[in-house]
């Protein structure tokens, strides 16, 4: 391989190096069966991944966990044919639906999941309805109910965003009656900005879920910094891998741009951590450099700092640089497994 051409780096001294096992993001397909308007996805294009370009990507690195994501995965023409041959390999394996790729399933399908996570943001059915399409919620509660009959461990996912920010405790509640912690992502705005918090919105946000939660996991860098956790290795740059639809490469599902071509990774393997993107991703701000929190925060997330344009910044919603200290106050709940708490900026709840 010619390493020139993907512009690879040696990692700086102040980036936390490369794992040896990747947590790997892929997206079969940028497909959906709905159109939310704060989604990630582009819905002027329609990619997929094929069957081969899957299995060289899996026999490139050595991957440990593999979630199935982007678009709703259960619309690519080949999925079974896909989920097949992921189930012959050492991996854990979990996906992120709509309940469209979940209906689509056989039971012993289904049974191929480590976790599935459902998208639910509401608390009701009017306003998840509403926002996600008709229907949605019925599903949701109809495959999520049907993975539990199954054994399959079920975890809700929510985007906190603008118009739910302070809700968050009562969708949790939901996702408890099936035993479900609630993860939750902040909106980042890929698209548009409609849906994004203000910094006050945004600490405002976490203290009302902590208020009624309990907390599984944090690796929401600036949270887990002001929850006062250790830091926690892993993360975007560092051991996590997204494969999109257009078969590139990217350290996050929100990056921007074109991404490495898929050919890098399948010839390079894990040296595609050491490539331009990744190395910026784990790398810190100058201006965090004397933060006491830089271990654990890390200049916040790399993602929603490469959509502002302010990769060498800290991220907007840090209160150190603003000069204020907020703490937040929370309470542990016991561990449990969670195969994708490294691969994004994240923090995983259970109500109380």
């Amino acid at each position: 391989m010619n390493k020139t051409s993907a512009q690879f780096l040696l990692s700086p001294s102040d980036c936390t190096a490369p794992d040896a096992s990747i947590s790997l993001g892929l997206g079969l397909t940028n497909e959906c069966n709905l159109a939310c308007a704060f989604c990630y996805r582009d819905p002027t294009r329609a990619d997929r991944l094929s069957v081969n370009q899957v299995k060289a990507v899996i026999e490139s690195s050595p991957i440990r966990s593999v979630n199935l994501g982007t678009g709703e995965n259960g619309m690519h023409p080949e999925f079974k044919a896909i989920l097949a041959y992921l189930q012959t390999k050492p991996v854990k394996l979990t996906i992120t639906s709509n309940g469209h790729s979940i209906a689509v399933l056989e039971d012993n399908e289904v049974g191929a999941f480590h976790d599935i996570e459902f998208s639910l943001d509401y608390a009701t059915q009017a306003e998840q309805d509403a926002q996600r399409g008709p229907g949605n919620w019925s599903l949701i509660h109809e495959q999520a109910a049907r993975c539990v009959r199954l054994g399959v461990p079920v975890t809700i996912i929510s985007v906190m965003m603008k118009s739910n920010y302070l809700r968050l405790a009562e969708v949790a509640r939901v996702a408890k009656q099936f035993g479900a912690p609630l993860r939750v992502n902040v909106y980042q705005a890929v698209r548009s900005d409609v849906y994004a918090l203000s910094y006050e919105e945004y600490w405002e946000g976490f203290r009302s879920l902590f208020q009624e939660t309990d907390v599984i996991a944090i690796s929401e860098p600036l949270v887990r910094a002001m929850a006062g956790l250790p830091s926690l290795r892993g993360g975007c740059g560092v051991s996590t891998l997204r494969v999109t639809p257009r078969a590139t490469t990217q350290p996050c599902v929100y990056w921007p741009g074109q991404g490495e071509p898929l050919s890098e990774l399948t010839s390079a393997g894990t040296e595609i951590l050491n490539s331009t993107s990744f190395v910026q991703a784990r790398a810190l701000p100058d201006e965090c450099q004397p933060c006491e929190f830089r271990e654990s925060c890390h200049g916040g997330c790399a993602g929603r700092r490469r959509l502002h344009s302010a990769l060498d910044k800290a991220d907007c919603y840090c209160p150190i640089i603003r000069g204020e200290r907020p703490q937040l106050q929370i309470r542990m709940a016991p561990d449990r497994e969670l195969p994708k708490l490294s691969s994004s900026c994240t923090t995983v709840v259970i109500a109380r």
